[in-house]
């Protein structure tokens, strides 16, 4: 089916990105995708996507460009449904948004609801273009508030937020029922997020307090002491990485440096990874120079924390 979604606009780059988990992305523009998607209930495990939708139709960022596709298309609602617009800057459009919704709603065969529909359409302006869609599913985003780390049984400064966790696991392209490891599990927040997903998985650390926290956080889970050099599993046994490695800064690491512990590690990641499967690795400095001889380097993207802090995201296969 050929969805269009409504990103979330905090990093466009990995929006998109993510959206490769569930379909091919076909097109781009300001604020929204366009992708083919065989399994459209999939998209609700998307963390940096607001809403998704069927795409009916698109046109100019016109009001009588949008007229004359929903004259076209000749819609017809079988339950309430109620219009909604969006203008995504640079959107131009020569209507305001309550003139567009209206005309939408008198345009629409059906009864219209304000406050109870049961379908929604809606027309996204962005870049001189006007896209029509009639929405499927809406990413619940407070559910991630919700899961905010300081609010689990144990808490640990600097462990990275559910939202990420969410589109980091989601870059792995793992299915449910697969396998994933995290070699630097820390407090958990990759292995909580799979167990929503309904995707199998193995947490590790060296720093035994981490470990214990982990436990408490996600009692049913898999866990072993390890260190992430030298990991107790065979060759070829994971579908998917995807972890969050050590910054050195209040971390126990195991190693005499940083950068031969992410080598060392990145060659134990090679090692245990499935062919074709995908792992993903986050830290604060640029180490595409270090995983460059053992993988295929499908994506990097920056994600900024804060002043003194930016993720780099690695996609390797």
């Amino acid at each position: 089916m050929n969805l269009l979604f409504e990103l979330s606009g905090e990093n466009p780059a990995l929006a998109v990105a993510e959206i490769g988990c569930v379909g091919t992305v076909t097109r781009t523009a300001t604020g929204i995708a366009l992708a083919e998607v065989p399994e459209p209930e999939t998209t609700t495990r998307l963390a940096q996507t607001h809403v998704i939708m069927e795409l009916l139709g698109e046109c100019d960022g016109t009001r009588a460009a949008l007229t004359d596709l929903l004259a076209h298309l000749d819609i017809t609602a079988d339950r309430p449904f109620a219009c909604r617009v969006r203008k995504i800057h640079p959107a131009t459009v020569d209507a305001s948004q309550l003139e567009l919704e209206r005309m939408m709603g008198k345009s629409i065969h059906g009864k219209v609801s304000l406050q109870s529909p049961e379908v929604e359409y809606r027309a996204l302006f962005t870049d001189n273009r006007c896209y029509l869609g009639r929405v499927l599913y809406t990413i619940d985003r407070g559910s991630y508030a919700y899961r905010n780390p300081q609010r689990r049984a144990f808490f640990h400064p600097g462990v990275m937020m559910p939202l990420m966790a969410r589109t980091m696991v989601n870059l792995t392209h793992v299915r449910p029922g697969e396998l994933l490891c995290d070699p630097f599990c820390g407090t958990g927040g990759m292995l909580l997020e799979t167990e929503l997903m309904g995707v199998r998985s193995i947490g590790s650390d060296y720093d035994p307090e981490m470990l214990a926290g982990c436990r408490k956080n996600l009692p049913d889970g898999a866990y072993v002491r390890a260190d992430a050099t030298r990991m107790p599993y065979p060759d070829n046994c994971f579908d998917a990485v995807a972890t969050d490695l050590p910054y050195g800064q209040s971390t126990t690491i195991g190693a005499d440096s940083l950068d031969l512990l992410y080598t060392e590690s990145l060659k134990e990641i090679r090692r245990i990874l499935k062919q074709g499967g995908k792992a993903v690795v986050v830290t604060h400095r640029d180490i595409r120079h270090l995983a460059e001889n053992l993988f295929e380097i499908s994506g990097y993207y920056e994600q900024r924390v804060h002043k003194s802090l930016t993720r780099r995201i690695l996609v390797l296969s």
